[in-house]
């Protein structure tokens, strides 16, 4: 067994078909300048070992690597990953909760409706994760590919050369003030979720009994029409929800001026509440009945109970959330 041309013919079975002689010869004469004028076969398994694998040898001749995205850009690559892939399941997901609804004709039961956009959501976020995996990925191959300093250090986020200057340009954020992509996406999401509810709410929010095919809508719960008569201010708390997630996630950390921002939102969130629901015909008519028959209490008494309720657990929960905003604001 000739390990010499076994391990030459390996190295060069990888490379261009135009080079191969030529490194063929390149690579034995090196190997027969390694090794000693009487050698054995131990002296030359020693000079192969420290020649290491054909496959790192034959990486080294060739002019293209052999890793889709390497060291030089992978950090930048998996950053934009991390940061696109959450915008784009988000976005997929508003879309298509929007589409859905915006044909809904409320004759299929909520909990119906739950299950479905479950299940087209799971599949929505896998499709779009596949997409932008695919055409990132290409979009970086080919710059691994095209880019002339292959032996440079790594780039940084902004496709530079990393200099110990660029320290001063990132802020030492501590834990408990850090604001996760979590919670950011998950702000969004619950955006989308109520906002799906305030505008539909004559075809989601009601009194459900069992029946034989599942969940019959028995009544809604609010007067839609009393509902879509504070819409302008709605959008504009929908538009202010989605400012302020975008500047978290700029951010990455609660400052004096977010937790500003974030406190006038809860507030005006809070007040827009209250003036709804003190609406006096806000409430269907047919759900006050039934609740009425339910409990056995009069319309006042559960109006009172319901709306004092509403109040009182939003005014809390604003409370909570803005002292937080300030607190998480004055960490050092």
């Amino acid at each position: 067994m000739n390990l010499i041309e076994i391990y030459i013919q390996e190295v060069t079975r990888r490379l261009p078909e135009k080079n191969r002689e030529d490194i063929a010869l390149e690579l034995r004469s090196t190997i027969e300048d390694m090794l000693p004028d009487d050698y054995s076969e131990k002296d030359i398994k020693a000079v192969l070992e420290q020649l290491g694998s054909p496959v790192t040898l034959a990486s080294g001749y060739r002019d293209r690597p052999m890793y889709l995205i390497g060291p030089r850009y992978f950090d930048v690559y998996v950053t934009l990953l991390k940061m696109i892939l959450p915008i784009a399941a988000v976005i997929s997901l508003i879309s298509m909760i929007a589409e859905y609804f915006i044909g809904y004709g409320g004759e299929e039961a909520v909990i119906n409706v739950v299950l479905r956009l479950f299940g087209e959501g799971i599949w929505r976020i896998i499709e779009v994760g596949i997409q932008v995996f695919f055409w990132l990925t290409i979009v970086f191959s080919i710059l691994e590919r095209t880019d002339k300093g292959k032996n440079e250090q790594p780039l940084t986020a902004s496709l530079k050369k990393w200099t110990p200057d660029d320290l001063k340009n990132i802020p030492y954020i501590p834990k408990k003030k850090a604001i996760s992509k979590f919670e950011v996406f998950g702000g969004l999401m619950w955006t989308a979720i109520w906002a799906t509810f305030y505008f539909y709410a004559s075809h989601l929010v009601g009194v459900y009994e069992g029946g034989k095919d599942g969940l019959i809508f028995v009544t809604p719960t609010f007067n839609q029409e009393v509902l879509l008569q504070y819409w302008p201010i709605v959008v504009m708390m929908i538009a202010f929800e989605i400012a302020l997630s975008l500047y978290k996630l700029i951010k990455g950390q609660w400052t004096k001026r977010m937790a500003i921002s974030h406190a006038v939102l809860q507030i005006i969130q809070t007040i827009v509440f209250i003036v709804i629901v003190i609406n006096p015909n806000l409430l269907n008519k047919d759900f006050i009945t039934y609740m009425m028959d339910l409990f056995s209490i009069t319309a006042n008494q559960f109006k009172t109970w319901i709306v004092g309720g509403g109040i009182f657990i939003f005014i809390v929960s604003t409370a909570i959330n803005v002292v937080d905003g300030f607190r998480k604001a004055r960490i050092r």
